[in-house]
């Protein structure tokens, strides 16, 4: 088992104004991004700020987010650093001055009047909202976790990335005489500022930092914003479903087990019980007090049995002692598969 921090981290990195209280509040601001979002086209030699550091493309004249202030760095081969130590007209002249020429255009990404990111031709955009189109389809039993320490939800968006974290709160189900629940992290940047990815898992517990306990079948994909970044859209689908699908699975399996286990005596009488529950290594006085608890429903069920030793363990002081009780009176189920 391991601990997942990738929520945690989002959480104390976040804003207040990135974060979002539903899926569908996440999913209609990143709508709106979108349709306020428009693809230019530049020749990057056209692309010199003006002593201000904004930008004229058309008619318009737009501003550099810090992002995309970073990128035209980049794209000039000067460093960011350099030019936040000077004034913005000094600044202004030497991106002026070192911005390369060239005949193939790059593409801006703006929104109203602010430039959100500069890529050259090899990049691909996938918006937010076709990675939430197919968490909506796939994953309707799946909900934020509750609200972290800071008021963080795990929905974040924000002006270079989005992330989010859900959970299947009613997704409980044993593995290995363990009770877990199934959740998933994705993520993606419209603007190049990280991969577009999913990382899926069984968890035991969420602390309000919003770290994953103890959490197994960890399985991510990552993709980078390239030609075929829309083709990891149906891999996502496919780990989604995979994790409803086991969960369910899971779920059914264990309502079986237990619906055999109220149905299936441990034994003809209450002799023959307590050998049984002694062989699986419970205690003869713990046995003799759960073949009492059991006898009031009237047979000596494997559920009944079970549920006796529950209770009777409960009142143990020694949390170890507990711990070993559960793992014997989990074991008793197995008979009942």
């Amino acid at each position: 088992m391991t601990n997942l921090t990738r929520a945690s981290n989002e959480l104390f990195r976040r804003r207040p104004d990135e974060r979002f209280s539903s899926l569908t509040d996440l999913t209609r601001h990143c709508q709106q991004t979108r349709e306020a979002s428009v693809d230019r086209w530049e020749l990057p030699q056209d692309l010199a700020p003006s002593s201000d550091l904004t930008l004229m493309l058309g008619e318009g004249e737009f501003s550099m987010t810090n992002w995309s202030f970073s990128q035209m760095c980049r794209l000039a081969g000067v460093s960011r650093d350099t030019l936040n130590r000077v004034s913005h007209k000094t600044a202004s002249r030497v991106l002026g001055e070192t911005v390369p020429t060239a005949d193939k255009p790059i593409q801006l990404l703006t929104t109203d009047d602010t430039v959100r990111s500069i890529h050259g031709v090899s990049y691909t955009r996938l918006w937010n909202t076709e990675l939430l189109s197919v968490v909506q389809e796939f994953a309707t039993d799946f909900e934020p976790p509750q609200e972290g320490c800071n008021g963080g939800t795990g929905l974040y968006c924000g002006e270079q990335d989005m992330f989010c974290f859900l959970i299947d709160p009613a997704g409980w189900t044993e593995i290995d005489g363990e009770a877990f629940a199934p959740g998933f992290f994705v993520w993606n940047s419209e603007v190049g500022r990280r991969s577009v990815g999913i990382q899926s898992f069984w968890f035991q517990a969420v602390c309000q930092n919003h770290i994953v306990w103890d959490a197994v079948e960890v399985a991510e994909l990552t993709r980078k914003h390239t030609a075929n970044v829309r083709d990891c859209l149906a891999e996502m689908r496919r780990m989604i479903e995979s994790l409803v699908a086991k969960r369910d699975e899971r779920r059914d399996g264990f309502v079986r087990v237990v619906r055999n286990a109220m149905r299936q005596t441990l034994g003809d009488d209450a002799d023959e019980a307590l050998k049984k529950l002694t062989d699986h290594g419970v205690g003869r006085k713990l046995a003799k007090q759960a073949l009492e608890l059991a006898k009031e429903q009237g047979r000596f069920t494997i559920f009944s049995l079970v549920d006796a030793i529950t209770r009777l363990n409960g009142e143990v002081s020694f949390a170890g002692n507990r711990v070993e009780v559960d793992a014997k009176a989990a074991s008793l189920l197995a008979l009942a598969v």
